[in-house]
């Protein structure tokens, strides 16, 4: 049986070399490449999973230091109790405490006033047969006008706490909260960033630093080749792609199987590019070619990347 499908599959790869009415496109089995980069220059800490492991969405992969970043966090958390503090406060209006305050503050303002403009009346009478300076007349005056305005002010201050908080204050100490809760956010997801995680089910194929390192910002810290099954990437010559279409079944012969395997189209290109130089013969060299994406089961998990392979086309 095995020998079958190997003479089986040399006899198709040599009569598609000789005959364009039957032909193979030629490619590699790939799986996308997610590269997890560093949002901070920071050091790392730990890798808890060795390279060449199967990982799944969600698991941790590298963690960087993140002493500093939690302190950032705990400083901008103060700030928005601060805030909600704040708001809360004007919300409530004042206290009674206050309130009563403020009305003794009153009382001892028009207690001085009235101390005031007795003195100054007193004054007056004495000016007028010059028993007292006019420097002293003056002081007196500045006294009461003094009161009088010591009196206004407390009672600018009782209306105010008992008019309630204004409209405008609220809105921008609503305002203040909510711009100290966005801050609060994004240094939260800053914190989160400096553990990385997988985001999705597949091979960690390469941890480019060790742990200690300090990493660069933008340098990759773990990359991923995604997905259960490789898909077989292939260029198929222009006269085939007008019958292809995505969700098609096609036939993949890997190097190092017998069998071939039944892949689906998932994706072909809707431009043309020129001929790779592996995908090239004789009759073929000046063709273009579409770059197309033909995926396979999951029960073939364990097939390698770089592997090169061919699909029947139509």
């Amino acid at each position: 049986m095995k020998v079958r499908y190997l003479i089986y599959f040399t006899l198709l790869i040599l009569t598609a070399c000789d005959n364009p009415e039957q032909h193979v496109a030629l490619g590699t089995l790939e799986r996308d490449r997610i590269a997890h980069t560093a949002t901070k220059n920071e050091v790392i800490i730990e890798l808890p999973v060795i390279q060449g492991s199967v990982v799944k969405k969600g698991q941790t992969l590298v963690r960087l230091d993140d002493t500093i970043q939690k302190a950032i966090v705990s400083k901008v958390e103060a700030g928005v109790a601060q805030a909600e503090a704040h708001l809360e406060k004007l919300r409530n209006g004042a206290r009674s405490e206050d309130v009563a305050a403020v009305i003794a503050k009153v009382a001892g303002a028009k207690a001085l006033l009235v101390e005031s403009e007795a003195n100054f009346r007193r004054a007056k009478e004495l000016r007028k047969s010059n028993t007292i300076s006019e420097a002293e007349s003056e002081k007196i005056i500045a006294n009461r006008d003094a009161s009088i305005a010591n009196l206004q002010s407390a009672q600018e201050e009782l209306r105010k706490l008992t008019n309630g908080t204004r409209s405008e204050d609220l809105r921008e100490a609503k305002a203040q909260l909510d711009a100290s809760q966005a801050i609060l956010a994004s240094e939260k997801k800053k914190l989160q960033d400096l553990t990385v995680v997988a985001t999705r089910d597949g091979i960690l194929d390469n941890l480019p630093w060790n742990l200690g390192e300090r990493v660069t910002i933008g340098s990759p810290l773990a990359i991923v080749l995604a997905g259960k099954a490789p898909f077989a990437r292939v260029y198929v010559p222009e006269p085939y792609r007008i019958h292809l279409n995505v969700g098609d079944d096609l036939m993949v012969y890997v190097d190092g199987l017998e069998k071939p395997i039944k892949g689906r189209l998932r994706w072909i290109a809707t431009e043309p590019a020129f001929t790779p130089y592996y995908a090239l013969n004789q009759a073929e060299r000046a063709r273009l070619m579409y770059l197309a994406e033909i995926q396979l089961p999951d029960s073939q998990s364990e097939l390698p990347n770089g592997v090169p392979a061919q699909v029947v086309l139509p």
